[in-house]
């Protein structure tokens, strides 16, 4: 198996050093994600240009939850899926939320599962949603903007997830707690 490296901001190229650098002043630690990131100055750069442009979106904490642990839950990513249950407690989430999507069981309301069945079908379809599909969407009260930001949260996704897959990312220690792998039906702590 190929490894590759989890960086710290001396051993970086140097084009990612002040981002690490940046990551560790915010978090109090350097992410691993972050940190693996890192052998790619540009990944590691885009990969936070986007998450900060879709944590800004009009979707709140609860919402942007759903879309992120939805992906991470599809894509089976051992790193994300602990990460962002830390997150999303962090953001004040309702556990319920995280547990259901966790867990791939009904979410507490109607609209945040049409948020996950939106989602989940833009992820498998690659994009190619049916027109009954987004007028589901649109039924549960989304808007033509939120289609576009799906879109974004799945780019930001992919980026992680798929880094993630290839490198085996450790778990940072603060999300260990929250250990998961897909089929587990375990709820969060």
């Amino acid at each position: 198996m190929t490894e590759f490296t989890v960086h710290t901001a001396e051993t970086a190229p140097e084009g990612s050093r002040k981002s690490l650098n940046d990551s560790k002043a915010a978090f109090g630690f350097v992410p691993g994600l972050h940190a693996v990131m890192a052998e790619s100055p540009q990944l590691l750069a885009s990969y936070k240009a986007v998450h900060e442009a879709f944590a800004s979106t009009s979707f709140n904490a609860d919402e942007l939850t759903v879309v992120w642990q939805t992906i991470n839950v599809e894509h089976a990513c051992h790193y994300c899926v602990p990460a962002h249950t830390g997150i999303a407690y962090s953001m004040k989430v309702d556990a319920a939320i995280s547990d259901a999507l966790r867990n791939e069981t009904p979410l507490p309301t109607a609209r945040l599962e049409a948020l996950r069945t939106f989602t989940l079908a833009m992820v498998r379809q690659r994009g190619e949603v049916t027109d009954p599909q987004l007028e589901a969407f649109f039924a549960a009260g989304y808007t033509r903007q939120n289609v576009f930001e799906v879109i974004l949260g799945v780019a930001q996704k992919v980026m992680s997830n798929y880094t993630n897959h290839i490198a085996q990312t450790p778990v940072d220690a603060p999300f260990t707690k929250f250990a998961w792998q897909k089929g587990d039906k375990v709820a969060a702590e």
